[in-house]
């Protein structure tokens, strides 16, 4: 069969590239390296609590075999085992003194099903930073670029938000907004009011408050409030590639999907130097293919779509596919992570508890070297946290058995708040991803190599994160009872991208304002890699936002002639 589209990769990006490709009547193939999710037998959302062994906990010798990277994700337990890679069988390289913690989910809709949802804008003032500062190389785009495809995805997945009016973080189109408990709009309150500049708002998330007639067409129904979207929403409440990018794709009756497909590099033509399609590695039988087809699109996440283009090098091009610029694999970044504050709220409502368990939190936009001065730092760094009622009092105490524990289970203890800074890494040059030169993985492609620090503008942050929280806690006459003391490993806030980025020089950047690449014109990348920079806001919606927009542009390419 002939393919006018290959999406490698049907994650986040590559669930709404397929879509929007198909849409546009494009026949199109779908590679994803993993297996293929049944959601009736691999979602386990269904599945009580007391149903798992182990109190839902994976046995540490399995662990330490298998999953000693992905169990660092919170999101990891006996419940969601299946959706994490085994880091025994997919090896990745570090110096012994940078370590990464690179989380993944090979099969199906990779981790469009496991991720947190929050969903938010990058504005003008993310889009202009590079150029303003001098950190990496200019955005080819701006806010007024992304906007209408903000708008188009926000409506086809669903996001409910409220509006702020923030010019560092710009309203969308939102379903209504969760509500904040008795003690979060407290907490809102105090700070507010301390800190007239800061605002405390209810985070944007994808799922759905409310269905609409769209949503209900793909089979999509309303949030259930359990939040335990981690383990696949059975409702189709929440947005991931199987709840809404693949129905819709193939509901045009154009795509075709193809699993257990490892890309192995993409191929060209040497008089033309387009892209005529990829080569595959089946990942059962390890035998190789090549799929052709008019135009490709990257969407593999940022480290594996920089390793396949570094693995398509050729004569032509000695350091990788589409790589004159020497940036690809350069330029990784990952969101400051972990930097939480956790307090005792003595004075919270006594008399208020909430209902259900909110699929979203409470999220506090930047500040910094936006209403109020950084020190010593350029860019700046967000909150999101919530709070909740303690139940059970002396739970925790040792030997807190039985009619005790029961008893215990009726009583209601104090609130509790946290919130935890996400803070934005510089790109720079030096975290990159390379082959590693002398070790393979069991499929005979050279593992990848990651390099990745936080430099001296991460680190000037952490104190002014952790101030900056104690003293929101403070403000509501909270308690500081736990903080951290410093980011976790790159990696772990799993925003990693930057790999192959956007910018106005091919001499410098790999793409274009189209995302398409410089030197290969029928050759796309949408997913992480793409970014410029990383703003501190959850990048996921602009990466979707960003296939939908370049999908619009190939395809109009395409029928000009131009590639």
């Amino acid at each position: 069969m002939a393919f006018d589209a290959i999406v490698i990769g049907s994650g986040m990006s590559g669930g709404i590239a397929a879509k929007e490709l198909c849409e546009r009547g494009l026949k199109v193939l779908m590679l994803e390296r993993g297996y293929d999710i049944d959601p009736a037998k691999d979602y386990t959302d269904m599945t009580m609590p007391w149903e798992f062994p182990n109190n839902n906990r994976v046995p540490e010798e399995e662990v330490a075999r298998d999953y000693y990277v992905q169990s660092q994700c919170y999101a990891f337990n006996h419940a969601t085992k299946h959706m994490w890679v085994k880091d025994s069988d997919h090896p990745y390289s570090t110096p012994a003194d940078k370590p990464f913690t690179w989380i993944r989910g090979y099969h199906t809709g990779g981790r469009s099903i496991m991720w947190g949802r929050q969903s938010y804008r990058l504005s003008d003032i993310d889009f202009e930073a590079n150029a303003k500062d001098g950190y990496g190389v200019d955005w080819p785009i701006r806010y007024a670029d992304l906007a209408p495809w903000y708008d188009h995805i926000e409506d086809f997945i669903g996001v409910a938000g409220s509006y702020e009016n923030l010019p560092q973080l710009p309203d969308g189109k939102f379903l209504k907004a969760w509500e904040m408990n008795d003690a979060e709009k407290m907490l809102k309150s105090a700070v507010e009011s301390k800190f007239p500049t800061r605002k405390v708002i209810i985070g944007r998330n994808a799922n759905l408050s409310e269905a609409k007639p769209h949503h209900e067409e793909l089979g999509r129904g309303p949030c259930q409030n359990r939040s335990i979207c981690e383990r696949g929403c059975s409702f189709g409440a929440m947005h991931s590639t199987l709840t809404s990018s693949l129905p819709a794709a193939r509901k045009t009756g154009n795509l075709t999907l193809i699993t257990n497909a490892i890309v192995h590099s993409v191929v060209t033509d040497p008089k033309t130097g387009k892209a005529t399609g990829v080569r595959v590695i089946d990942a059962v039988t390890k035998v190789g293919k090549t799929y052709e087809a008019k135009i490709v699109f990257l969407n593999a996440s940022s480290i594996n779509s920089a390793t396949i283009l570094l693995n398509s090098a050729n004569d032509a091009n000695p350091r990788g596919l589409a790589n004159g610029s020497d940036q690809v694999g350069r330029n990784l970044m990952d969101h400051m992570y972990a930097l939480s504050t956790a307090g005792i709220l003595p004075n919270g409502p006594k008399d208020s508890y909430y209902k259900g368990r909110r699929p979203t939190g409470i999220y506090i936009p930047r500040f910094r070297n936006v209403t109020e001065p950084g020190e010593g730092y350029v860019r700046g760094y967000g909150y999101q946290g919530g709070a909740m009622r303690m139940t059970g009092k002396g739970l925790n105490q040792p030997g807190t058995i039985g009619a005790e524990y029961k008893e215990g289970m009726h009583k209601f203890g104090p609130w509790m708040a946290f919130i935890s800074g996400f803070g934005e890494m510089l790109p720079n040059p030096e975290n990159r991803v390379t082959l590693n030169a002398t070790r393979k993985d069991k499929w005979g492609m050279a593992i990848p190599h990651i390099d990745c620090a936080m430099g001296p503008n991460e680190h000037a942050m952490v104190k002014h994160i952790m101030d900056d929280g104690k003293a929101m806690i403070e403000a509501a006459g909270g308690v500081v009872v736990s903080q951290a003391t410093e980011p976790g490993t790159p990696g772990l806030g799993i925003h990693e991208m930057g790999t192959v980025r956007m910018g106005k020089d091919p001499k410098t950047s790999v793409l274009n304002k189209y995302n398409q690449a410089h030197e290969v014109p029928n050759l796309f990348c949408t997913d992480g890699g793409a970014m410029a920079s990383s703003g501190c806001q959850n990048p996921s919606l602009t990466y979707m936002a960003l296939s939908a927009r370049a999908a619009h542009h190939a395809v109009e390419f395409l029928k000009e002639g131009k590639i």
